[in-house]
């Protein structure tokens, strides 16, 4: 089952920061970090984000299972390079027929799978962090963003646990009535994009109800809209997003600095 509910520490200290603050230091350490595909920038971002977990009152086992399609997607990325890189440079470490892995593709897929986890994972950091009517409180009282699209996403990300719920019964639903795949990969394949295809169908015509109710609730009224619970942005929030960018600088200069010295040290 899909879980999306906080599971930090209640009296971590940067749990407790504001919603909008966390995001946005979010993005800051990631967007950085895309300005190099050097391995070492991302590496040291992975060991910064690792250091700072318990600030975040998060547990790596925790971490670890949230994040688990990144991993999915770290071996895809490092099959897909090792299978199809079109640039095989540097010293050849594994032959085997059309498969030739060298030192070059390894270190071309090291640097993006850790870029992927250093982008990734502080925003899974986040939302492990943070409630979600916390966070459309947030961005409509500290960002200014339209009640209409803080409410709508708010909506959005309480239904998502739903996918899989939804996803066992079509599952057992098909099973009841004799449809499997057997041993057959082939068989798997299409039952899993036809059970794709009719969870898809199944959440539009969820998500065209709920539009029609909020909107009959007023939701789209122009209206300005009260909140309940106050949301404050403090100087440790500020400071919060400050610090995030500077570590990101800082890691991102080590790596050009390496990258400057490293033929002179070869």
């Amino acid at each position: 089952m899909i879980s999306l509910e906080p599971v930090a520490a209640p009296g971590a200290p940067l749990a407790r920061r504001n919603p909008v603050a966390k995001l946005t230091a979010a993005l800051v350490f990631s967007f950085i970090l895309v300005a190099t595909l050097d391995p070492v920038a991302p590496a040291i971002a992975v060991a910064v984000e690792l250091a700072v977990l318990p600030l975040f009152g998060v547990r790596l086992r925790v971490l670890a299972r949230r994040a688990l399609p990144l991993l999915l997607s770290a071996a895809g990325i490092l099959v897909t390079l090792v299978l199809f890189a079109a640039e095989r440079s540097g010293r050849v470490l594994v032959e085997a027929g059309p498969v030739v892995v060298t030192s070059g593709v390894l270190l071309t897929a090291l640097g993006l799978v850790l870029r992927m986890f250093a982008v990734a994972l502080p925003g899974v950091i986040v939302f492990a962090t943070t409630d979600a009517t916390d966070l459309a409180d947030a961005l409509i009282q500290n960002a200014k963003a339209p009640a209409r699209f803080a409410i709508g996403a708010l909506a959005a990300f309480r239904l998502v646990p739903l996918l899989g719920q939804e996803w066992q019964m079509i599952s057992m639903a098909r099973r009841a009535r004799g449809v499997e795949a057997g041993r057959s990969p082939l068989g798997k394949l299409r039952l899993f994009v036809s059970t794709a295809f009719t969870l898809l169908v199944g959440a539009i015509r969820r998500g065209t109800r709920l539009a029609v109710a909020m909107d009959a609730r007023g939701f789209d009224a122009g209206t300005p809209r009260t909140v309940a619970r106050r949301q404050s942005f403090t100087a440790a929030d500020a400071l919060l997003v400050v610090a995030a960018g500077a570590l990101a600088a800082v890691a991102l200069t080590v790596s050009i600095l390496l990258g400057t010295f490293r033929p002179l040290l070869g």
